[in-house]
């Protein structure tokens, strides 16, 4: 899956074992489901998932990762990655953009990505099947670009991965239902019925349409109008989340909270953003009973490389490169002894278990 500010990667293992224990099936509803990175491990894990996110390039991880059942469409997908691959490179919109006019990621493979997405738009009117198309194009594109994990700007000098050729592979597909949806998430937390609702939503200033813009275009193929040295698209600009004011945070929390019926609601949050734990706790206890699991975990691979400027040159330190990472587990009725266990909890330790996913 592509690089990922806030994957939750490391701590799928504690995330699934905390679904598992609350319900070993049922319908689970990820409200911001990003790279579909949970959603795909819980629909593995045996729940019927629906993955939410507004960003065109999340629903179309999500149809790859939870929609696509992989008896009906591994085999085409294969033969059709296959043809892609033999696909002469053609420079056009993508080129330009970002390997000229910017530099993610060296023409040779902007060339390769315009004559692939053009063939995709032109012959491919299945919308599971273009999915899975677009997420193996996503994927491979990832792997040679050159950046720091996000698309906010590019490396001065380029990234060695990024001399490399575009290599595309089939996605890791599932046996199965599931549905991808792409809605506002207080629109889908009040129509959605789930027995656990996942949460992951933004927690800072930082936009997930602004830091991987470049998906973003893929997906859409718009065509839009750029601005800046990273050659954003506009509605980069013209778009926040709410979750991404620090003013707005808490109450955006509380009116999709608030919009869930679910039994059980499963909330990750970072201990870097805007709601604090104590805050988030309170927000929370409204809707029933609160539990917190602790993980400590590295920071997003680009806390690793350091600080670079739009120019691209290294400019400052970074803090720190550990953060922590809170489960909060809500349910309507108080968690049971017998499950409390499962949790790694008991009862002289309800509120906090920390974890190490290092």
């Amino acid at each position: 899956m592509i690089k990922y500010i806030g994957s939750k990667r490391r701590l799928l293992p504690e995330i699934i074992k905390t679904f598992k224990t609350l319900s070993s099936k049922g319908r689970l509803l990820d409200l911001f489901s990003g790279t579909a990175r949970v959603s795909h491990a819980a629909k593995a894990a045996g729940f019927y998932v629906i993955a939410n996110d507004h960003n065109a390039y999340a629903h179309t991880l999500a149809t790859c990762y939870v929609e696509a059942d992989a008896e009906k469409y591994q085999k085409q997908a294969e033969r059709i990655i296959r043809h892609l691959r033999t696909l002469k490179p053609r420079e056009g919109f993508f080129t330009e953009t970002y390997c000229v006019k910017s530099r993610f990621f060296h023409p040779k493979n902007g060339a390769r990505i315009d004559a692939i997405r053009d063939w995709i738009e032109n012959n491919v009117d299945d919308t599971v099947l273009k999915a899975i198309l677009l997420t193996s194009l996503m994927e491979a594109a990832d792997r040679v670009d050159s950046t720091t994990g996000v698309q906010m700007a590019y490396l001065k000098q380029w990234a060695p991965r990024a001399y490399n050729d575009l290599e595309m592979r089939l996605p890791k597909i599932l046996p199965g239902a599931g549905k991808a949806l792409m809605m506002d998430a207080l629109e889908a937390a009040k129509r959605i019925e789930c027995d656990i609702a996942y949460l992951d939503p933004p927690y800072n200033q930082h936009s997930y349409r602004g830091n991987y813009h470049i998906w973003e275009t893929l997906v859409r193929w718009d065509f839009p109008e750029v601005y800046g040295k990273a050659c954003k698209r506009l509605d980069c600009r013209e778009y926040q989340s709410p979750f991404n004011s620090k003013r707005k945070a808490h109450q955006a929390m509380q009116d999709v909270v608030d919009s869930i019926s679910a039994p059980y609601m499963v909330i990750s949050f970072n201990n870097e953003g805007f709601i604090r734990r104590e805050e988030m706790e309170a927000l929370l206890s409204r809707k029933g009973f609160v539990n917190v699991i602790a993980i400590k975990h590295p920071r997003y691979v680009g806390s690793k490389i350091g600080i670079y400027n739009p120019q691209g040159k290294k400019v400052g330190k970074v803090s720190h490169t550990e953060n922590k990472e809170f489960l909060y587990i809500v349910s309507q009725n108080e968690l049971s002894g017998s499950i409390l266990p499962s949790l790694g909890m008991d009862d002289n330790n309800r509120q906090l278990l920390l974890i190490d996913a290092a």
